[in-house]
C-alpha cells in the first residue's frame, strides 16, 4: 500500500479516490488498485500525482520492494 500517496490524498488535499482517478484519466478501481498496491502506477502517473501534491515521485512512492507485505521479496 501506498502509504504516503494515502495520507496526502486524504489529509492534506482532502480527495477521493474518484477525484484523483479522475485527474488522472483512469477509473476509481484501477486508482484503489494501485493505491492498495496491487497494480503499479505508471510514470506518467507518477508525475502526475507528484505534481498534484507539489512533491518529488520518490517523497511519494516507494520501491515495490518495500510495500507492506513485500519488503525482503523480489
Amino acid at each position: 500500500m501506498q502509504l504516503v500517496l494515502y495520507d496526502l490524498r486524504k489529509n492534506k488535499k482532502k480527495m477521493t479516490q474518484a477525484e484523483i482517478a479522475d485527474y488522472l484519466g483512469i477509473s476509481t478501481k484501477t486508482y484503489r488498485s494501485k493505491e492498495l498496491g496491487n497494480s503499479e502506477f505508471t510514470m506518467d502517473e507518477m508525475f502526475k500525482i507528484a505534481k498534484l501534491f507539489n512533491m518529488r515521485i520518490d517523497d511519494i512512492f516507494l520501491p515495490r520492494e518495500y510495500h507492506i507485505g513485500t519488503k525482503g521479496t523480489k
